[in-house]
């Protein structure tokens, strides 16, 4: 099996411009806020995606996401990951939103194509065996996943996310990665 590297978008934004980025948005700086919704909005699509498994949904709370970072960046503080406090803040809307609507669906194929193009990950006929074989996956456990793998998330920050245990997060992890490793080499 040949291994791929994750494209330089999928790689977890250096912390110290993240942390200077929500500064200058603390202080109203509009090119800040365009900079950190290039650098981050395939993570936040990813998570929001995650939880609510809808893709025009996950659309409008990714735009909701830095909406409100906008609106609350002044009160960040420097003490943790940059990346697990944006994405903290889109998952708690994400849940937000699926209380108000009290729905949950799998993704559809027009859905998972939604998965912004410049975010090069797959190829359109890998989405289609990605999903399939996400599909295999509980709903918390395909969360793990995508957190890890698409937003780049350390598993202690999944678990702080999360509020669960470290040993949970990473056996959820282990176990989906042999699951999707047999379902993918059957393919």
């Amino acid at each position: 099996m040949q291994t791929r590297t994750a494209p330089t978008s999928y790689t977890s934004p250096d912390r110290q411009d993240l942390d200077r980025l929500l500064f200058s948005v603390a202080e109203g700086d509009q090119n800040a806020l365009g900079d950190l919704y290039e650098r981050t909005r395939g993570a936040v699509y990813g998570t929001v995606l995650g939880v609510l498994g809808n893709a025009h949904d996950a659309q409008e709370i990714t735009q909701d996401t830095f909406v409100q970072i906008w609106d609350t960046a002044d009160r960040y503080r420097s003490q943790g990951s940059p990346m697990a406090w944006i994405l903290t803040l889109a998952r708690n809307l994400a849940i937000s939103s699926l209380r108000k609507s009290s729905r949950s669906e799998d993704l559809s194929q027009e859905q998972w194509q939604a998965i912004p193009a410049e975010d090069k990950l797959t190829s359109v006929e890998d989405r289609a065996v990605l999903q399939d074989a996400l599909a295999l996956l509980d709903k918390d456990t395909r969360e793990i996943v995508l957190l890890h793998a698409v937003s780049g998330l350390k598993h202690r920050e999944i678990a702080e996310m999360l509020h669960m245990p470290l040993p949970t997060v990473l056996s959820k992890y282990h176990r989906a990665l042999k699951k999707l490793k047999v379902q993918l080499e059957g393919v």
